[in-house]
């Protein structure tokens, strides 16, 4: 394949191979894209573009991001995005070299995820069933929150979940998650119960729109009006922050990531293996569910305090 003449086809080319050989999920395309179209604007302005930009130019781009005061997370994501770009290149025939080879990102800082208290998420719970204008609403609210809660799924993962998945009151989830991979989360009582509620008015409803208007049903569990055909993340996002509100809680401190994190951060405390929880979050390695070993290492060390023979030994004798 003879290379783009412009950044936009390497661009273009770069993330419909991303998608069709390395199954990249849309959401991390689109994460590449952005990155990309930044950094191709940036040398744009220096009159270089992506087919002809040096080490050098890319070292200063990466300056120009440090001096913007972007976080080492973002400025390490973008050159990440120009490495797997170039490497395309280099394998496509484009370029002879990979210019973003050699060049040493920001370290990323390893810093504890944000989480919630039992306290604060049963308050969670309690607010979803109250809020909304309708009882649809209401159902649909705090079957969101359940099954967030009891499975540690990412936004998208929960959103988008197809109705199928969840027909005849099943005790795992089949999800698929980064990279069109599945794995079996399990459902807890209160998520499955929530569940069976919001099942029934969903079908309910639609039942009704088909019979009145002649809607055609949705595949998805939370179903919607807009482009995607269900529920947005943006939606969500902007819900929990009224749930927050809702259950007298800062809605600056609670996404659902945070509903996330306190997942497998309760799960641990009570005893729960690392790789039993590496796999329910989907994480690829297990180095990215080492975050919460911080839990782990106190719930470890209150062990040997409380359980050890000479931790509580009495003081020898004088």
């Amino acid at each position: 394949m003879a290379a783009p003449r412009t950044d936009q086809g390497w661009i273009s080319a770069f993330l419909d191979a991303q998608a069709a050989e390395q199954g990249a999920a849309r959401n991390t395309r689109l994460a590449y894209g952005r990155d990309l179209v930044d950094a191709s604007g940036w040398l744009a302005r220096r009159a270089e573009s992506l087919a002809t930009a040096t080490r050098p130019g890319l070292e200063a781009y990466l300056a120009h991001l440090d001096a913007q005061g972007l976080a080492p997370a973002t400025r390490a994501r973008r050159l990440s995005a120009l490495k797997q770009l170039y490497r395309f290149a280099v394998d496509e025939g484009w370029r002879a070299d990979n210019p973003a080879l050699q060049i040493k990102g920001p370290g990323k800082a390893r810093t504890l995820p944000d989480t919630l208290t039992m306290a604060e998420v049963e308050a969670l719970l309690a607010a979803a069933r109250t809020h909304g204008r309708t009882d649809t609403d209401r159902l649909r609210n705090i079957c969101l929150m359940e099954v967030l809660y009891a499975t540690g799924l990412r936004v998208s993962e929960l959103v988008s979940l197809p109705v199928a998945s969840v027909r005849g009151d099943p005790r795992l989830l089949l999800v698929r998650g980064k990279g069109d991979k599945d794995r079996m989360v399990p459902l807890s009582g209160p998520a499955r119960t929530a569940l069976a509620a919001w099942l029934a008015r969903r079908d309910a409803d639609e039942d009704s729109a088909r019979f009145e208007r002649g809607a055609k049903p949705s595949p998805f569990l939370f179903p919607s009006r807009g482009q995607s055909g269900h529920l947005t993340r943006i939606r969500f996002f902007t819900l929990i922050k009224e749930i927050s509100l809702a259950a007298g809680l800062d809605p600056a401190r609670i996404t659902p990531h945070t509903l996330r994190h306190a997942f497998a951060t309760h799960l641990l405390q009570n005893g729960a293996d690392l790789r039993a929880i590496q796999t329910l979050l989907g994480h690829a390695d297990i180095a990215t569910t080492e975050i919460y070993t911080h839990i782990l290492d106190e719930r470890l060390k209150r062990l040997v305090l409380e359980n050890h023979p000479l931790a509580t030994a009495p003081p020898p004798r004088t």
